[in-house]
């Protein structure tokens, strides 16, 4: 665990300088064979201007972690590296004793389809192509930066929690405006948690209106995000999107 992993600073947990620091630290220690975020939270995009990916060029490691973490995911990704959009070891969901994790971290194979009950058809169709997202409000909040995202020829995945339906609709939108989902491949919805209300069928309506607007084959449902069955995913990845079925396979090796 880094050594400032205990420090406060008003609602981060400690300052730029002591975060960055310790990532630093992870990714530049010999010795460590993967980086683990132990939660997400905010603050990320604080520090990663400043955080120095040398290492991941030339003898890449995974790096774990959702919802904030989407912020280096996406870093990564630009950087052709893949990375594992991964439960936090402080909350529930997977362990690297589950059959899945293992899978996906340690063996040099195609992983398969994701475990799990199928998602729910949007728009009918198969994708093909590499893996890329996480978080809807850290994608929306990389638009206009060194970071943002581009979806083309890929599967966008994206999850959220504590959204209500217009809040996602404007941030799907602002994906859209600024070009994120031009050209993408398909579109892989996870969870969307919490919402206020409890509107689940609000949610689904906007997710099913945003995937007919783009016309790609799209699923929601899947078991990614603030959920006990974040399922491991290995983003940079290759992966095949079946709508018709509601199963997203990963087709090629995460690791080596």
């Amino acid at each position: 665990m880094g050594a400032r992993a205990n420090c406060r600073d008003g609602f981060l947990a400690g300052s730029d300088a002591e975060r960055l620091s310790d990532l630093q630290a992870a990714f530049d220690d010999p010795a460590t064979d993967a980086v683990w975020a132990l939660r997400g939270g905010y603050g990320t995009g604080r520090i990663v201007d400043d955080l120095a990916l040398a290492r991941m060029r030339t003898d890449p490691i995974p790096f774990l972690g959702f919802s904030d973490n989407t912020v280096l995911h996406a870093r990564l990704t630009a950087l052709g590296v893949v990375s594992f959009h991964a439960p936090h070891p402080t909350a529930e969901g997977p362990t690297p004793h589950d059959e899945w994790f293992a899978r996906v971290l340690t063996r040099p194979e195609a992983a398969g389809r994701l475990p799990g009950d199928p998602g729910e058809t949007l728009v009918s169709g198969q994708a093909e192509g590499r893996l890329v997202g996480g978080n809807l409000a850290l994608l929306a909040s990389l638009s206009g930066t060194c970071d943002a995202v581009s979806a083309r020829d890929r599967i966008l995945v994206i999850e959220d929690v504590g959204e209500p339906p217009y809040r996602i609709d404007r941030m799907l939108v602002q994906l859209r405006r600024a070009g994120t989902t031009a050209g993408v491949a398909g579109l892989a919805f996870g969870r969307f948690t919490d919402v206020p209300g409890a509107d689940d069928e609000g949610v689904r309506r906007v997710l099913r209106e945003f995937a007919e607007t783009l016309g790609v084959p799209s699923v929601m449902g899947l078991p990614v995000g603030h959920a006990p069955d974040n399922t491991v995913l290995p983003l940079g990845a290759h992966a095949r999107l079946d709508a018709d079925r509601g199963t997203l396979e990963i087709t090629e090796p995460a690791v080596v």
